[in-house]
């Protein structure tokens, strides 16, 4: 019988890691364990920035952006000296099993410590999505209404002004929440790694949609392009539209999650502590098709993440 485990938030933040603390916690609490929360990831494991929680200590989060227990990237962890030192701190505490909440990288630690003996299990937690294991990531939904709820602002005011917006979302690599936020806002080109494009196809089709009537424009561009007030520039010289920039940022990050994100983040972190409760580490936590799902650890990160090209094609299908 596991008796104590910890609790952690690696990497960027992404909302709803609190609501998979919180459940973390009470379903440890109600298992009869002790739950320690560590403290700015991995630095704080090896530092030792470490607290026992209870009930109270996750009361009124569920509904809060960010990580109550902070984040931090821990470049230390990533030599043998470093997880050795995680690894006697857990072990100094009781520490047997540690919930790891992040994305790839906080994952490649977690295997890491697994492999001396403390049982992890991981949880996807990062607004991009782009963990292959797993149909959907805690903070996912979140980022893109946020995204979308801004570019329905920026549309508003290029409506106004018979201008371009060239919008670029956050996404690291991937092309997730640009393919998902520019469908949803009606954009008139989507820009992401995934799907090659051309900026002499994009200004001329732009020049025909606006001898069809069209006044206004916007272009999503995903984090992984970069260059966006380049992009911006060569588009008004060729099309002679007014064309701005804009990079959202982390703003996408913040802010209460959506229920998705709240309900989906409780199911992970429940099921977490059920796969230590059993004695199993080394796993990562995903959905497939709607249900919870668990691999091991480096078959999760040889995984690789399909890009959703129907809903991009249909996206330029139907846009004007």
């Amino acid at each position: 019988m596991i008796k104590k485990i910890g609790v952690l938030t690696s990497g960027g933040d992404a909302p709803g890691m609190n609501a998979a603390v919180r459940a973390v916690v009470r379903t440890a609490l109600s298992k009869g364990m002790e739950v320690y929360g560590v403290h700015k990831g991995y630095v704080g494991l090896i530092s030792g920035n470490i607290v026992k929680m209870d009930e109270r200590s996750v009361s009124d989060i569920i509904h809060r952006g960010g990580t109550i227990l902070s984040t931090a990237r821990c470049p230390e962890f990533r030599t043998e000296e470093g997880v050795e030192k995680a690894r006697k701190k857990c072990e100094e505490i009781g520490i047997e099993g540690l919930v790891v909440i992040g994305g790839d990288g906080s994952f490649r630690g977690a295997a890491d410590l697994s492999a001396k003996g403390v049982l992890c299990i991981g949880l996807p937690g990062t607004i991009d999505n782009d963990i292959a294991c797993t149909d959907y990531t805690i903070g996912f939904d979140t980022a893109m209404n946020t995204a979308m709820e801004l570019m329905d602002k920026l549309r508003d005011t290029s409506q106004s002004h018979d201008r371009c917006s060239v919008v670029e979302v956050m996404g690291r690599n991937a092309g997730h929440i640009a393919v998902n936020t520019g469908i949803a806002c009606g954009a008139t080109d989507i820009i992401t790694v995934e799907a090659p494009y051309d900026l002499d196809v994009i200004a001329k089709s732009m020049l025909e949609k606006r001898a069809k009537g069209k006044q206004y424009f916007v272009v999503v561009v995903s984090e992984g392009i970069g260059h966006t007030e380049e992009i911006a520039k060569v588009l008004q010289e060729k099309t002679q539209i007014e064309t701005r920039a804009t990079i959202l940022g982390h703003v996408q990050r913040g802010g209460s999650p959506t229920l998705r994100d709240r309900v989906e983040a409780t199911r992970m972190g429940y099921y977490a502590v059920e796969l230590l409760e059993q004695g199993i580490g080394n796993r990562v936590v995903g959905i497939k098709d709607s249900k919870i799902v668990d691999y091991d650890i480096q078959e999760a990160l040889s995984m690789k993440k399909e890009y959703d090209s129907h809903l991009h094609r249909i996206a330029e299908e139907i846009a004007f």
